[in-house]
């Protein structure tokens, strides 16, 4: 027997109201909520009548329990889609996904704007050693303004570790609002596609010794995992600064507090972090030069409104047999067809 309605289900809460609004607007599609703490008797039937999972991309707000891996796909037989929240993936063993049929979309470009502005503003921040001089002015001991002198932008170097929808935002925005040159280490894109999107392909070593500003703007991946640790921290300028928006553990924090503590780099402009948020003792939030916060560079109320569409919208498009626009495990597709072909009467396009 063919299945009607199509089960949507999301753990404690959604980016945005928008998502359960637009798929309100159709019936046959029903969206459960399970809590955190959901006691696996209760979870159990809604796991075991999905056909989608949409959920949090950021992997402290969800437990362990209901990231998606290979133990909760056991318990979701009809489990067709998993659409994360954001373009991360933290949440889902795609792997896992992968090996059961399960295809795996996620929001990517929805907080780009969002993000490529808190880059531009942590350049800004600590170029211009706004956070350090802010610590002194507050504890009484600025005596010299002339000790907190800063640099201008204009026509420095930012290197840019993936460029993709935030990269090439952080690009547009530091070339034209301050005539950088942006040097790109992206390992899946040519040099000519590089230079479309207004910077230079180099590889990591280049990147590191040449700008003086590095932005992280890639997914976490096998490939991406402590990219960045003692060995790169030692290749950079000795005043450039270390930004990153995009995945905790890609740099090793341990590493970076070496770097800072003896004054390899300048300074470093954190988003993301191993866990999250981090403890108020971290090493990483004793130094002056260092801007942190916790996971937010996306968080804006457009960039969640953004995501909030994209999901529902995106969601709609598979459910209606048409392949979504942005599949993380392309590989899949076949079995999937055929997946969903057996559950809704009909082979995706």
């Amino acid at each position: 027997m063919k299945e009607n309605v199509k089960r949507v289900f999301h753990v404690r809460f959604l980016n945005h109201p928008v998502y359960a609004e637009i798929l309100a607007t159709r019936p046959e599609i029903r969206l459960d909520k399970l809590e955190n703490d959901t006691p696996d008797k209760d979870a159990e039937p809604v796991l075991s009548a999905a056909h989608a999972y949409q959920i949090s991309s950021a992997r402290d707000e969800v437990p362990l329990k209901f990231h998606a891996h290979k133990e909760l796909l056991a318990k979701t037989p009809k489990l067709l889609i998993v659409s994360t929240g954001g373009a991360g993936f933290d949440t889902v063993n795609v792997r896992d996904c992968t090996e059961a049929g399960v295809l795996v979309v996620n929001q990517t470009g929805g907080n780009a704007e969002a993000v490529a502005q808190t880059v531009l503003a942590m350049v800004l921040t600590l170029s211009k050693r706004m956070v350090d001089v802010n610590h002194a002015l507050r504890a009484g001991t600025m005596h010299d303004r002339n000790a907190f002198m800063g640099h201008d932008v204009n026509g420095l170097t930012i290197g840019v570790f993936g460029i993709g929808n935030v990269g090439r935002r952080v690009t547009e925005l530091c070339k034209g609002l301050f005539n950088m040159t942006v040097l790109a280490c992206d390992p899946y894109l040519d040099e000519k596609t590089i230079a479309a999107r207004g910077a230079i392909k180099v590889e990591k070593d280049e990147l590191l010794r040449r700008a003086d500003f590095v932005s992280i703007n890639c997914p976490l991946d096998d490939g991406s995992r402590k990219m960045i640790g003692a060995r790169e921290y030692a290749l950079m300028k000795p005043g450039a600064f270390f930004i990153t928006t995009a995945r905790g553990f890609i740099h090793d924090e341990a590493a970076l507090a070496d770097a800072l503590r003896s004054g390899k780099i300048a300074g470093a402009g954190l988003d993301v972090w191993e866990k999250e948020p981090p403890p108020a003792d971290h090493p990483l939030l004793q130094f002056d030069n260092v801007i942190a916060s916790p996971h937010i560079a996306g968080v804006t109320k457009e960039a969640r409104a953004n995501m909030g569409k994209f999901a529902a919208e995106q969601l709609i498009h598979a459910f209606d047999g048409k392949r979504p626009p942005r599949v993380v495990n392309p590989e899949v597709w076949p079995v999937y067809q055929k997946r969903y072909e057996a559950a809704f009467g009909k082979r995706p396009e």
